[in-house]
């Protein structure tokens, strides 16, 4: 990095928040993307928006890539500054601003975690309902970018119903307001919802205003094991069409459980030797009657296939726990072996389509897969494990397989990616899911905010659109 343009860094944050030695280049140059690591030229930690603003228009001055940074828990490759450059790492915005309660927002900051978010929320009783795996760890601002879902997806919906307004800097370092903190706006073109899964491409998000809801106060947690994984997709419709909305519909095959329960301590679950797959059923709300009614239609629709004997979790312990295996599915696989991992979402009643493809195409090339994820979406998260292949062919084939499932994923009016994101893993199988004609447009939407591609490029589009 050249020593004027450090200096200049220096001078806007302070000497103690630029970085350049080895450690920290390294420690900010990887996310959970597989073991890809892209160090920056220099990590600078900017602490406000107007500190921000000014290392944007030096660096769009100069044409230098800007690689906004957060909890790095992305597993697209979004936080990979594959171009170095400046690393602009987030941390120290981490506040909350402001909860209204009266009009249940909250405006925060975007380096707050999100699992502080909700529980501090919660202790005013008001409900944040996105919850990713990664909650305890990953960053507000990140689940902008990415659009971030989580089990309880299913009945509340992702990051973008949530986002009422947002203060971003522009690449060239103007600073603006998105939208407004109302419930309603259409007024002109949504910037607001542009944003949110841009994945740090338009704008750097610097504060965030949020709509809560109510808390529950109770909730009914199962967990059914299936003696066919296909008919656990079945199954997910079957329930939505009984008339029953969950609060999470989770999806895990034989696997994905076998691999948790070794690798997450604190966990006791009986998984037969038959067991294919197991759905985790949660439905919730303020009248435990209810709420019963509900898990005893549920049992009707599930007992129509081939079931073992349903878990009711009878404390918030065993809840606890039974979260717990699921949000460690990841974390175990990635301790279990090398893997990538793709994020395919249909629409639900196609998922057992979906599945046996999946499995089909693994033995074609060679792979084998664990599949697990928010069923009650149509959110499929397909880890491909190494295992015993040849660097030859993990290198070859399996990028082959992958293809292939994205176009059967899109052959069944889904696409790539759910909540994920696309960052630099995925934006060369852009084409399967848009034509040339919609690359364009996004092409042309990049190139209006951000004419000197300084802003996390590399990311989203394709190498060669035409």
């Amino acid at each position: 990095m050249n020593t004027t343009i450090l200096i200049k860094l220096q001078e806007i944050v302070g000497t103690s928040y630029v970085f350049t030695d080895e450690e920290n280049l390294k420690k900010y140059g990887h996310d959970e993307t597989e073991d890809f690591i892209f160090p920056p030229n220099v990590v600078v930690k900017p602490s406000s928006v107007e500190e921000i603003a000014s290392i944007l228009k030096l660096a769009n001055e100069f044409k230098i890539p800007v690689v906004p940074i957060g909890g790095q828990t992305g597993l697209s490759g979004g936080a990979l500054a594959i171009h170095g450059g400046i690393g602009l790492s987030m941390e120290r915005l981490n506040r909350i601003i402001e909860i209204d309660e009266k009009n249940l927002q909250v405006i925060t900051e975007p380096a707050v975690i999100t699992q502080v978010l909700r529980e501090t929320v919660a202790e005013k009783g008001l409900f944040y309902p996105v919850d990713p795996s990664s909650m305890g760890s990953c960053f507000i601002g990140g689940n902008i970018a990415e659009n971030s879902g989580g089990a309880r997806a299913v009945k509340y919906g992702v990051t973008k119903d949530y986002v009422l307004n947002l203060e971003v800097v522009l690449p060239n370092g103007e600073i603006i307001w998105t939208g407004a903190n109302t419930l309603k706006n259409s007024t002109a073109y949504n910037l607001t919802q542009l944003m949110v899964g841009s994945e740090g491409t338009l704008g750097i998000v610097t504060k965030i205003v949020l709509k809560l809801l109510p808390l529950y106060k109770h909730n009914v947690l199962l967990l059914v094991p299936f003696f066919k994984a296909e008919q656990a997709c079945e199954a997910v419709s079957a329930i939505f069409r009984a008339g029953i909305i969950p609060s999470a519909l989770e999806f895990m095959e034989r696997d994905a459980i076998d691999w948790s329960l070794q690798y997450v301590d604190g966990i006791s679950v009986e998984v037969k030797e038959n067991h294919q797959a197991h759905l985790l059923i949660e439905v919730d709300g303020n009248y435990p009657e209810i709420l019963m009614q509900e898990a005893e239609k549920i049992l009707e629709v599930v007992e129509q296939f081939e079931i073992d004997e349903v878990l009711f979790a009878d404390s918030e312990e065993q809840k606890n726990a039974l979260w717990k295996m699921r949000r460690g599915v990841a974390e175990a696989v990635k301790a279990n072996s090398i893997y990538k991992e793709e994020d395919t979402v249909v629409p639900r009643y196609e998922l057992p389509v979906l599945l046996k493809g999946i499995k089909e195409i693994g033995s074609k090339y060679g792979f084998q897969s664990v599949c697990y994820g928010h069923a009650g979406d149509g959110n499929l998260h397909v880890n491909i494990i190494k295992g015993n292949m040849s660097d030859e062919n993990w290198k070859t084939e399996v990028p082959k397989g992958i293809r292939e499932i994205f176009e059967l994923t899109v052959g069944l009016k889904g696409t790539l990616s759910g909540e994920h994101g696309i960052g630099y893993v995925q934006k060369n199988y852009m084409n399967i899911a848009f034509n040339t004609v919609q690359l364009n447009l996004l092409q042309g939407i990049k190139q209006l905010f951000d004419p000197n591609n300084i802003l996390n490029p590399g990311k989203i589009l394709p190498d060669n659109i035409n």
